[in-house]
């Protein structure tokens, strides 16, 4: 039995994507415009999770959520209990997942139902003291190997307020804070290639 049985997550289609940005790596001019297509109603549909994910013709939506206090950013290592296990013990500076019909709930739709879902994500993996803001500042597309191929990254930008953050799950271990510059040194092998491409796009301001 696979290890998603049951479980549906949104997925937009491959040929939509390309129409409205055909990209490699991260762009951030006109994600705004990009997002609101993509979550438009009539743009995603959920899809069983197991054929998605051997489907490079759909691609599955993940919030990737960026915590920034200061000049630091948070970075954590993922650990075994995480769903995917291509990205075991890398580290990262997203935090974020699939979108579940969960987040339809209350009669949500559209972009209401994903924004809902990324508080949800948030929620359920951070303890966060204090507030923050949040914005889409980027799209994270890597055709490059299996897991970029079949996912689609929303970048989001958290801007905190504090530094007092801990890990509510298994699957974020040593969750730690570091400069731009320190990420860019020697961590920077050791990042998934997602969080290499978000901390490359910091680093040019």
């Amino acid at each position: 039995m696979s290890k998603y049985a049951g479980e549906e997550v949104l997925v937009v289609t491959r040929p939509l994507l390309e129409e409205l940005a055909k990209f490699q790596g991260i762009i951030t001019g006109g994600v705004d415009e990009v997002v609101s297509v993509l979550l438009s109603e009539d743009n995603h549909f959920f899809m069983d999770r197991g054929a998605a994910e051997e489907d490079p013709s759909h691609k599955q939506l993940i919030p990737y959520c960026i915590f920034k206090c200061g000049d630091r950013v948070l970075h954590y290592t993922r650990g075994k209990a995480g769903g995917e296990n291509r990205l075991h013990a890398k580290i990262s500076v997203g935090v974020g997942g699939h979108i579940n019909p969960v987040d339809m709930g209350e009669g949500r739709k559209g972009a209401a139902a994903y924004y809902a879902a990324v508080q949800r994500e948030i929620d359920e993996e951070l303890d966060i003291n204090g507030d923050y803001e949040m914005r889409v500042v980027g799209l994270l597309n890597d055709d490059s190997n299996p897991v970029g191929q079949v996912h689609l990254g929303v970048v989001h930008l958290v801007e905190l307020e504090s530094d007092e953050v801990s890990s509510r799950e298994d699957a974020l271990t040593d969750l730690s804070w570091a400069t731009i510059s320190e990420l860019k040194g020697g961590l920077f092998e050791r990042l998934e290639t997602w969080s290499q491409l978000c901390v490359e796009h910091l680093a040019k301001g």
